[in-house]
């Protein structure tokens, strides 16, 4: 299992964390979470290959959490 990236940001004066982690081979899934004042205002689940190595994990990770990002900071989330 890969470990996540986790992101603190401001839009329009509000506080967000996203979160995205690899839940493991048993379910091959990485998620995103986007959180506001704790609570969870979208969650994201994206399958992987079950064959796909750590390096193309860690790839897939970044690039779910640098595409919330860019959603949540260009008012599409």
């Amino acid at each position: 299992m890969e470990k996540g990236f986790n992101s603190d940001i401001i839009f329009r004066g509000e506080k967000f964390h996203v979160q995205t982690e690899d839940w493991g081979p048993s379910s091959s899934l990485v998620v995103s979470k986007i959180f506001k004042n704790g609570a969870v205002l979208k969650t994201f689940k994206n399958p992987y290959p079950i064959h796909f190595s750590r390096s193309h994990i860690r790839h897939v990770l970044k690039s779910q959490h640098t595409e919330i990002l860019d959603l949540l900071l260009s008012g599409k989330i």
